[in-house]
């Protein structure tokens, strides 16, 4: 006699973007979701697609990326202990096969309702801006080097109309399309400029972010900067809904995913 088990584990992921084409399997490109769903068949044994919290691109890092998946599993009554997997053993498996570059920091297992994506109820991102004058070899992977002078105090203020709940359309690349196209509207809770050694880094929490709006607010924020763009347009520029009117779209390796809140 067997029976049928179904269970539904949540992951939390570090990586560094650099080397990968971002975290969604891609015909052209290696990603994050990919190699992760192949280490998973494979010390299982059962094929397993991993579903994310949401996309990050091309040279993106992330602190706590999520993600679950679900093992189907006939399993022989004599043996119930078994039900489910060996959690730590399945990190220090999963550790062992995935580049240095990949970690899985925790896995736990969660209700069958649970939803990486449609469960969660915030994010938190983090932009560093490395604002040195030479630019350091240590940090260039992981925050953006600004190629002009940037006045902090103009830049904490320039921040203040983006919080709150709006509609970010002229934020988003490929506004038509997708989650944009549906419902351009999303709550940015807070978008604090904090000072760290060479720079500062912009943290966002919000209860969804659209298709490179993080980067855009950055470079729209980085354009008022260098007076391109005046802060009295920005209410402009969100009633106008067009993507061409905001600013430039900052560069994705000063971007982490730092945290999804359930």
């Amino acid at each position: 006699m067997s029976e049928f088990i179904r269970k539904k584990y949540k992951i939390t992921i570090a990586y560094d973007g650099t080397d990968y084409g971002g975290w969604q399997v891609q015909p052209n490109a290696i990603s994050i979701q990919d190699l992760i769903e192949r280490a998973l068949s494979l010390i299982l044994r059962i094929p397993i697609s991993i579903v994310g919290s949401g996309r990050t691109d091309a040279g993106v890092h992330a602190w706590g990326q999520t993600a679950h998946f679900v093992t189907n599993r006939w399993i022989d009554q004599n043996n119930l202990k078994n039900r489910g997997i060996n959690i730590s053993k399945t990190i220090a498996s999963l550790n062992r096969l995935l580049p240095n570059d990949i970690r899985i920091l925790e896995m736990i297992e969660v209700p069958l309702n649970f939803h990486a994506r449609y469960t969660a109820i915030s994010k938190t991102y983090h932009y560093r801006l490395h604002l040195d004058t030479i630019p350091d070899p240590f940090k260039i992977s992981y925050a953006y080097h600004v190629p002009h002078p940037v006045d902090l105090s103009l830049l904490t203020d320039a921040t203040s109309p983006f919080i709150g709940t709006h509609d970010f359309t002229s934020f988003a690349n490929g506004a038509n399309r997708g989650s944009a196209a549906k419902n351009g509207v999303r709550t940015i809770k807070r978008l604090d400029v904090v000072q760290e050694s060479g720079g500062v880094r912009l943290e966002f929490e919000g209860n969804g972010f659209l298709y490179k709006m993080v980067r855009n607010i950055v470079g729209t924020l980085l354009d008022i900067c260098a007076r391109k763009i005046n802060k009295e347009q920005i209410p402009l520029i969100f009633s106008a809904k067009d993507r061409r009117l905001a600013g430039r779209s900052a560069p994705p390796h000063g971007l982490s995913l730092i945290q999804v809140n359930y």
